[in-house]
């Protein structure tokens, strides 16, 4: 087996990691609008004693106000983000899989054309995890909406009828639903997501090159001691086993956080009694 060339001095888990690190931040940054939007009208409205007068209806008119154009701005933030990370990061990030790939087989990088196939391959998990993007955006939107109704209520009414933490606690702002309901906070399923995005796409486009660049059905996982194949607690352990570029196109992470790496088997070329999943 062709012993691993690292290009620049970097693995392929470094140079995923800035790109996770700087689309978290800039994805948290834009919830962060939100969220700080949250508190400064909660803080508004509990300075806004009940009652019809005018002076109290200009100050929740002009709370609402400003919380309003901050959806707004985090519409626009949160959108931007999911719209470069699906148009430029995500490729770039299917081209450094597929260019550690050749490293690792010790070709040059030229190797790699982005070919109908490559850019298929990114297209569709592009748009797959756009829609995921925009889905939890929107859901923020509703829910900020939402939450913007209920202080409303609750500051036209009487004075008991209004409570900061409640409202908060009724609706926070800083967490996202996961579909079983339960509530996540935001940096956390930011790093879970967008991890999961970059290694599935990173590793979509080293199986794909395995196959279409390097002419090789098998690639050696790379994996922790503790993984399965499919999922965390597959009993199939990954780590240290011969796979069909087939099953690791299907199969390419098991988990968010998963440390799964592929690395390309020239000397199998053309074997046909290995069987997938063998260890090494």
């Amino acid at each position: 087996m062709t012993t691993p060339v690292r290009r620049r001095g970097r693995t392929l888990r470094q140079r995923l990691l800035g790109y996770i690190t700087d689309a978290v931040g800039r994805l948290t940054a834009a919830w962060r609008i939100l969220t700080t939007a949250q508190t400064r009208l909660l803080n508004a409205l509990a300075a806004v004693r009940p009652g019809r007068s005018a002076r109290t209806g200009t100050a929740l008119r002009a709370a609402i106000t400003v919380f309003t154009r901050s959806l707004a701005a985090f519409d626009r933030a949160a959108m931007a983000f999911a719209e470069r990370w699906a148009s430029t990061d995500l490729p770039l990030i299917y081209r450094e899989g597929a260019w550690t790939m050749l490293d690792n087989a010790g070709r040059r990088n030229s190797l790699f054309q982005w070919t109908d196939r490559h850019r298929a391959a990114v297209t569709a998990a592009s748009a797959q995890y756009y829609a995921d993007l925009t889905g939890r955006i929107q859901q923020a939107l509703r829910r900020g909406r939402a939450f913007l109704r209920a202080a409303q209520d609750a500051a036209r009414g009487t004075a008991d009828r209004f409570n900061a933490t409640v409202l908060r606690a009724d609706h926070p702002l800083g967490t996202v639903i996961y579909g079983n309901n339960s509530r996540h906070p935001v940096d956390a399923w930011a790093r879970a997501a967008i991890t999961w995005q970059a290694v599935t796409t990173a590793n979509t486009a080293a199986a794909r090159t395995a196959l279409d660049e390097l002419g090789t059905e098998w690639v050696e996982i790379r994996d922790g001691a503790d993984c399965g194949w499919t999922s965390h607690d597959d009993p199939d352990r990954a780590n240290r086993t011969l796979r069909t570029v087939q099953d690791a196109l299907a199969h390419p992470t098991a988990h968010p956080h998963c440390q799964r790496e592929l690395l390309p088997r020239l000397d199998l070329i053309g074997r046909t009694t290995i069987r997938t999943g063998a260890p090494l």
